[in-house]
Parts: C-alpha cells; structure tokens; sequence
C-alpha cells in the first residue's frame, strides 16, 4: 500500500486524528474540520462513515452520496451533514470512510482559537479492496 500505487482512489480510507477544536468568538475565521472526498467515477458513490472515539463505542454507517464526477466537503462540526451526529469539541475520534467505488478522501482542519491560526490538510491511509 502507498501512494504510488492509488490510480483512481481507494474504497477504504482511514483519519485516525480528528479533535474539533473550541469555537471561539475572536476573527472571521471559525475552527473546523473538513472531510473532502473527489469521486471521479461516472457513478455515484455510496460512502458510510464511521466514527472511532476514546471513551464510547464507535458510531457506523452514516450514509452520504457523493453524484458522480463530484467533490463533496462536509464539515465534521455540522451534525446535519453527517447523519445528526455531534461530536463534541476537544474530543478524540477517527474516520474510517468505505465506498462502493474507489474515491479520493483528505481531511482537513482549522483552528482559529489563537492569533496565529492552525491549518493543515492531511491525505487517509487508505486499502485497497
């Protein structure tokens, strides 16, 4: 498994670092973190999401479609684009993401609680099935 070997994505990607930062009121810019997945299939994709946390049993299959040749971004701090699930601030989980086409997935976040904000974008660990 490596990147020299993804074609045309993967059907199983792995986050292991999600912890959505405090909201805060300071700036325009508001703390978040993203979920970017590029089907580039003639098809729709259908995704399940499913969410590995420290201290409670992991919530799965959280459906969402991505239309064919698409790019969808959810934001992982909004519960009505991840089936109405709330995760909590400062809160430890991970994402693994399955597809029944192979996609491209990357995960993103932006932590504005400080002057000097934080971002970084990071590409899954990904199987190939």
């Amino acid at each position: 498994m490596g990147y020299n070997k993804l074609k045309n994505g993967a059907k199983v990607w792995y986050f292991p670092d999600g912890y959505l930062p405090q909201k805060t009121d300071s700036g325009s810019m508001e703390s978040h973190e993203a979920l970017v997945m590029l089907n580039t299939n003639q098809v729709d994709a259908n995704i399940f999401l499913d969410f590995y946390f420290e201290d409670k049993l992991p919530i799965k299959d959280i459906k969402i479609i991505i239309q064919s040749e698409r790019v969808l971004c959810i934001r992982l701090d909004h519960p009505d684009e991840i089936g109405k699930i709330v995760i909590p601030p400062l809160c430890q989980y991970a994402i693994r993401v399955r597809s029944d086409v192979p996609i491209v997935a990357q995960f993103g976040r932006l932590d504005a609680t400080q002057p000097n904000l934080a971002y970084y974008t990071t590409m899954g660990f990904f199987e190939n099935t």
